[in-house]
């Protein structure tokens, strides 16, 4: 009986292997709760794509319709609530943000406190051409420095490289 088991699981060891891997692999999380889901569905549309453009306080790398923290169960109730008293998206922004700052966007806007955020990357990328280029030009000076020796040079490599 054992020895049938073992000729089994050497068959079939790579049919196991994916149903292991398959059951390890982490699900899409499903953030948004039937109970907060709002009856009208243009409201429920809104509502899900403002909570794609807020950050989990919690989490901070994840949308709060991504994340099932307690914190953003909490603002996804307030984005519902306030498109139901009648807000447009920017008063809810306006309103998310005075209480928790420009951090809860999960895209800044474009301002002066802002503005190192946007340009650093064009800033390390500008930097970092700028040195492979001063990097190749030195490669390149110093490949001919070396090359081009003078006539007194050259006689005394030759005698070198004869008497050794």
């Amino acid at each position: 009986m054992i020895q049938a088991f073992s000729i089994v699981l050497r068959k079939h060891w790579f049919r196991g292997a994916i149903v292991a891997l398959a059951l390890a692999a982490p699900l899409p999380a499903l953030a948004v709760q039937p109970s907060e889901v709002l009856s009208d569905p243009a409201q429920e549309a809104r509502a899900r794509e403002l909570s794609k453009e807020l950050r989990c306080m919690v989490c901070q790398n994840q949308s709060i319709d991504d994340s099932d923290a307690g914190l953003a169960k909490d603002l996804r109730v307030l984005v519902r609530e306030r498109i139901q008293a009648g807000d447009n998206d920017q008063q809810v922004f306006d309103f998310l943000v005075a209480r928790y700052g420009d951090f809860v966007r999960l895209r800044p806007p474009w301002e002066l406190s802002t503005v190192l955020l946007w340009l650093s990357p064009l800033a390390i990328l500008v930097g970092g051409g700028i040195g492979i280029v001063v990097a190749a030009r030195r490669r390149r000076t110093a490949a001919t420095a070396t090359a081009a020796l003078s006539a007194d040079e050259e006689k005394r490599v030759a005698d070198l490289l004869r008497s050794e």
